[in-house]
């Protein structure tokens, strides 16, 4: 790791993705207890562990390290898991009225609509950074945000709770 000096916007950018990351640890956390299908569970159970280590470079950094990205260490496991979710069926896409389950179809609209926001808020703040390492620190944040949104929306698609027209 190196010393780092953050300027003034750099250190107030930080500070908005750090309470942006503990409200997404509070929402998966929330979630991952208030869901009904065992499989969302643990989706949102991988993600709230995810947003956690997000939390902890977001932290590094405003302490003026820079953590080195090992660019192989991109977590694709959350989208292995939702695609796991089609090759297993249709398991659980509705109860036995054939009704989608509301509760965890309203949890799941919740964090793609807080995942597309908080994608957006880093797209902004890479911008920002004079340090290539903490820019790529936040993009593979950034990258991790995104297969997060695309997990939720492949659960959603495969259990019939979103339909892409």
């Amino acid at each position: 790791m190196t010393n780092l000096n953050l300027t003034q916007k750099e250190k107030m950018l930080l500070q908005d993705q750090k309470s942006h990351e503990e409200v997404c640890i509070e929402k998966y956390n929330n979630y991952a207890n208030q869901a009904q299908d065992p499989q969302l569970k643990q989706l949102f159970k991988t993600y709230e562990s995810q947003e956690q280590q997000h939390l902890n470079t977001i932290n590094q950094i405003l302490n003026g390290q820079v953590p080195q990205m090992n660019q192989g260490q991109q977590q694709a496991q959350p989208m292995n898991n939702a695609n796991q979710s089609s090759q297993m069926g249709v398991q659980g896409r509705s109860n036995s009225a054939g009704m989608v389950n509301q509760n965890d179809t309203a949890l799941c609209n919740d964090v793609l609509m807080t995942e597309k926001y908080v994608s957006g808020t880093y797209n902004t703040a890479i911008f920002e950074f004079t340090d290539s390492n903490v820019r790529q620190a936040l993009n593979h944040i950034q990258k991790e945000e995104q297969q997060h949104g695309e997990g939720v929306f492949n659960y959603m698609r495969d259990n019939g709770m979103y339909n892409p027209q």
